[in-house]
């Protein structure tokens, strides 16, 4: 299989060949599930907290003696059967991050692009660079290379000043070629790839 590769100015300047078991294959759309639930577990706050009977303010006093009055026994008025009472086994703070095989995560960004392909959605530029710091030159190249909405870039070493120049682009995230995860292509509408961070990929995801 051979993917166009442009300029930043979107005109074709030669051409990629890739391995069809990467990038042709399947897409197995469970693994892409697996692998974003466990990213977004990863990314939750977890600081949800309820109070117990210990925690809540009051209950200090037995509200009233224990026989000889006919009603039932208690010996705090924050009781969790109790109005303003303590919760019982309510949420504590947690971590809620797990770990998956490293196979299933290489697996699901394999598929992640393999479907961003299939759609068409894959841009591969010879190399992207920035000469100066600004977002109005930055928004430009993306338009031109068809970015609209959302997007992610990626490249093997991460060029300072284009890096610098996107943050301030809405939905627009630059990430290396040894951090992206399938979330990351999955949640984006276009996928800008530089041609070493491309063949880099390919030599992670073929193993």
């Amino acid at each position: 299989m051979q993917l166009d590769v442009v300029n930043n100015k979107n005109e074709k300047v030669g051409a990629l060949d890739v391995r069809d078991e990467v990038f042709g294959g399947r897409v197995n759309a469970d693994l892409i599930w697996e692998s974003v639930v466990r990213e977004n577990a990863a990314k939750r706050q977890g600081t949800h907290a309820t109070k117990n009977r210990a925690l809540v303010s009051g209950g200090g006093k037995k509200p009233w003696r224990q026989k000889g009055t006919g009603r039932a026994q208690v010996g705090s008025s924050r009781t969790p059967l109790w109005r303003h009472g303590g919760t019982v086994f309510g949420p504590q703070p947690r971590s809620y991050e797990y770990q998956l095989p490293k196979k299933v995560e290489l697996g699901a960004l394999r598929a992640a692009l393999a479907q961003k392909l299939q759609d068409r959605q894959l841009v591969v530029v010879d190399q992207l660079a920035a000469d100066e710091i600004k977002t109005k030159t930055a928004a430009a190249m993306l338009k031109r290379l068809g970015v609209e909405g959302k997007a992610v870039i990626i490249d093997v070493t991460l060029d300072d000043k284009l890096a610098r120049s996107v943050r301030n682009i809405a939905g627009v995230s630059m990430l290396s070629s040894g951090r992206v995860t399938a979330r990351d292509v999955m949640d984006t509408v276009k996928v800008v790839a530089t041609r070493a961070a491309i063949e880099r990929l390919q030599e992670v995801l073929a193993s």
